[in-house]
């Protein structure tokens, strides 16, 4: 059973919204009484993850984005508070997997398109983010990284170094903005079971019983979990919580 929140003042922006982790935590946020942003590049999962919640009862807006366009980023923030009226809580979670390869072998043109999406994008979507929530005085900032931003694995440099990067960039932002009152932190979830995971097993790029055996609890992941771990950074039961890799992973990287 997971705790209940009380958010029905805030308004929450939720990236790579239209499946997976970013679908649950949205659904969770509007759940738990906020109005929510949900954005994604799949303008169709976008559309029926945001029609599923307003025909709930739910204030929610779809809004199309690519998060490695500074620009559309950029106008994804300014919709939401021109909507909302408002910026409380992000979970910038839209992120890309590519298949492994030896890192003598990958094209550049694969390290910059990871690196785009899964870094660049998250620098971006949270530049806009505290421009608003600067001026609030007020906000919470949850980065998606993985357990590969704290771990290596043969096959997987280029995305892992993004990452990587991601924790980086969360520690250095939540140093600069705990003074202001905004707290910023990053998941590192562990093999989760989502659409992108499935794609993964399809292609033969993952096993999932080795996967679920990587980890200690013995099993996958699920996405409401992931949920759970966000909407407890941006509560107030982690009020004095800044600036953790909080890993949210079966115990992998506890090994």
């Amino acid at each position: 059973m997971n705790p209940t929140y009380e958010f029905s003042d805030k308004v929450a922006l939720v990236t790579g919204a239209g499946s997976g982790m970013g679908l649950a935590t949205a659904q969770a946020f509007a759940e738990a009484g906020a109005a929510v942003v949900l954005a994604d590049l799949d303008e169709e999962a976008l559309r029926k993850a945001t029609d599923s919640l307003t025909s709930a009862g739910h204030r929610a807006l779809g809004i199309t984005c690519d998060v490695s366009s500074e620009d559309q980023v950029a106008a994804m923030v300014d919709k939401t508070v021109e909507t909302f009226g408002r910026l409380d809580m992000a979970f910038n979670n839209a992120g890309i997997q590519i298949p492994p390869s030896d890192a003598a072998d990958e094209p550049a043109e694969v390290f910059d398109r990871v690196t785009a999406v899964n870094l660049r994008g998250i620098w971006a979507c949270m530049k806009h983010e505290l421009r608003h929530m600067r001026a609030q005085g007020s906000g919470a900032i949850v980065n998606c990284s993985s357990l590969g931003g704290l771990v290596g694995l043969p096959g997987r440099a280029s995305y892992h170094s993004s990452k990587h990067g991601v924790i980086g960039l969360t520690g250095s932002a939540a140093l600069e903005y705990a003074p202001r009152g905004i707290r910023i932190n990053t998941v590192c979830p562990g093999t989760i079971d989502t659409p992108m995971v499935a794609a993964m097993e399809a292609k033969g790029e993952l096993d999932r019983s080795e996967a679920a055996a990587a980890q200690p609890i013995g099993r996958l992941g699920h996405a409401d979990e992931i949920a759970a771990a966000v909407l407890w950074l941006c509560s107030p039961g982690a009020s004095f919580v800044v600036g953790v890799a909080l890993p949210v992973d079966g115990g992998y990287v506890a090994q």
